[in-house]
This record gives C-alpha cells, sequence and structure tokens, in this order.
C-alpha cells in the first residue's frame, strides 16, 4: 500500500483551446475536472495501476467535498481531515502543442490544529503502507520544517519515505534523510544555488542533494529523460514522446510507478520512465493505465549521458 500525503490539494479544472489569445474569448474544445495536488495525482497513479493507496487531504467546503467523491470514484481510499477553510481550485489552459497555463489558488491557511490533525491521519496509516509520499507545496500556517517532521515521525513508524517538495521544504526535509526526494530540473537547480545546463550538473547536484540527506534522487528532466542517482550508482533513463498533449501530473505519474516498482533500482525507474511519458500523452491530469504504458519503448542505462544539453534548463529561482 502507498499513503500519499498532500497538504495542500485542490479541484483542477482543465480546459483545451485551439490557441491562448490574451484578452479575447476562448471556446474550449475539451474540459476536465480532476482531484489535484502532487500526492492526490500520485493516489490517483497508483489506484490507476491496480495498486491499493491511501490519500491523506486536508479538506474543506464543497470543493473540498467533490475531491473527495472525485478520488472514490477512482478507487482511492480518502483519509480525509477537515478543514475550517475552502479547498482551493485551481485552473489549467491547454494548448495544442502541450503549452500549458496555470493559475493556481493559494488555498485556506492551516491552524495548528489542522496542522496536527493531518500528522495524526498518517501515523493511523504508515505502520500498514510500504511507502509514504509526502508531496507538493505547503499551505498557509505551515512552515518549511513541516515536512521534516512529518518524515521523522513516519520513519519512527518504520515507514519509507519518498518526498516531492521544493524551495526551503526541500532542503529542511532533507536534513530528515527521506529515502527518495524527486525534484525536478528547476527545483533541483534551486536546491543546489546553480543553473544546470547538462545531465551531467544534475548528475552533480543530485549527489549533492545525496551528501545532504537524500537517500536517493529521482530527477525528473523533462523531455530530456529521468535520472536516479542512489546507493548502487547513478542511472538514466529516456523514451521517446512524440506529441505531448498536457504535461499536467506527469512527474507525479513517474513517482507513482517508481514507488509501485518497489522505489529502488534501475527497473523502478524504467516504470518511472514509461509512467511519466504515458501521461504527457493523456488530456489534462489523467493518470496512465497499464493499458497506456509501453515498457518496451523505454532504455535504462547506466552509461549517462553526462554531456547531453538540457532542452529544459534548470535555473535556480
Amino acid at each position: 500500500m502507498i499513503l500519499t500525503v498532500t497538504p495542500n490539494p485542490s479541484l483542477d479544472r482543465t480546459y483545451e483551446v485551439p490557441a491562448l489569445d490574451r484578452g479575447e474569448v476562448l471556446r474550449a474544445t475539451g474540459e476536465r475536472v480532476d482531484p489535484g495536488g502532487k500526492g492526490v495525482n500520485v493516489s490517483r497513479a497508483v489506484a490507476a495501476a491496480g495498486h491499493r493507496t491511501v490519500a491523506v487531504v486536508p479538506l474543506g467546503g464543497t470543493p473540498g467535498a467533490l475531491v473527495a467523491e472525485l478520488l472514490a470514484a477512482e478507487g482511492i481510499e480518502v483519509a480525509p481531515v477537515p478543514l475550517k477553510g475552502h479547498t482551493r481550485s485551481n485552473i489549467a489552459v491547454a494548448e495544442p502543442d502541450g503549452t500549458l497555463t496555470k493559475i493556481n489558488a493559494p488555498g485556506p491557511r492551516l491552524s495548528p490544529g489542522e496542522s496536527e490533525a493531518i500528522l495524526a491521519a498518517v501515523g493511523a496509516h504508515a505502520p500498514t503502507a510500504d511507502w509514504v509520499a509526502c508531496c507538493g507545496s505547503l499551505p498557509r500556517g505551515l512552515g518549511p520544517a513541516w515536512y521534516a517532521d512529518l518524515v521523522t515521525r513516519a520513519h519512527g513508524y518504520g515507514s519509507r519515505i519518498a518526498l516531492d517538495a521544493s524551495g526551503p521544504s526541500l532542503l529542511a526535509g532533507l536534513r530528515a534523510r527521506p529515502d527518495v526526494v524527486k525534484p525536478n530540473a528547476e527545483e533541483l537547480a534551486e536546491a543546489v544555488g546553480r543553473p544546470l545546463s547538462t545531465v551531467g550538473d544534475a548528475l552533480k547536484a543530485a549527489e549533492e542533494l545525496r551528501g545532504a540527506g537524500a537517500g536517493a534522487v529521482l530527477a525528473s528532466l523533462g523531455a530530456d529523460g529521468q535520472l536516479l542517482v542512489c546507493e548502487t550508482g547513478a542511472f538514466y533513463g529516456y523514451a521517446a514522446v512524440g506529441a505531448v498533449r498536457s504535461n499536467v501530473g506527469a512527474g507525479d505519474a513517474s513517482l507513482a510507478g517508481f514507488l509501485a516498482a518497489g522505489g529502488e533500482g534501475p527497473a523502478a525507474l524504467a516504470a518511472a520512465v514509461a509512467h511519466g511519458a504515458a501521461a504527457v500523452r493523456l488530456p489534462g491530469s489523467e493518470m496512465p493505465t497499464p493499458s497506456d504504458l509501453d515498457p518496451a519503448a523505454v532504455t535504462v542505462t547506466a552509461d549517462v549521458p553526462l554531456d547531453r544539453y538540457l532542452s529544459e534548463q534548470g535555473s535556480p529561482r
């Protein structure tokens, strides 16, 4: 079972439009409403792959009730934490060439009691989980060290922890020694405080994160594949994608594939790459099912292409 923790979930509405013309009336050619947030997407991808998952989500108001309903409809066990505020609603606009414009609301401010209630919900389910995935931005009211506290508590239950955070939350979380962290190129660059131009630059940055406390680093490099740096070495995975329909949740699908495949080694990296490649071919934040995957298109090697330039170069914010 994979337990996910999403401190700042959302109700995500995605519109597909022929072009995003600023100041004009746009007519959508497609529309989706999905439960959102990084951890929520991980649970959705895990459930789509046929595995059991429990999602710890603080929810409030009508949007929160709809998020719970949508998650249950996808076969996800929901562990809701009631909030006084309302769950945020986000909007994404997708163009035919794969360009995505997102508007993310800040979300409610959580009280100390609500924060503790989330940690208590994790404690109720973590002892039976194979992995605990702590994912996404922190809502107002939770400080950068919140994830570090969560990682420490979950380790106390004997759980393995995957942390998908950025900025101060990632840096603070590293000190609690999560078993794996999953930055993208930009988040990796921000963590080490310098730009990343090549896969070799990303490898060095990932090694620094391991030195700072991460057991392993699963780095999403966009169209340039994924990099796994762990105790047994460094591995590079890649799959040709073709046309990109939407990259919403692709990194979350990758993490789900990685964890569902055991969460370590080249085989788990191959699963991560296959899930990520499938996700970008789907509309909105739809998560791939086994029939969407193409494992034969994935290449994983220990011969990391150090000189390969990143098409989406990471720059510290």
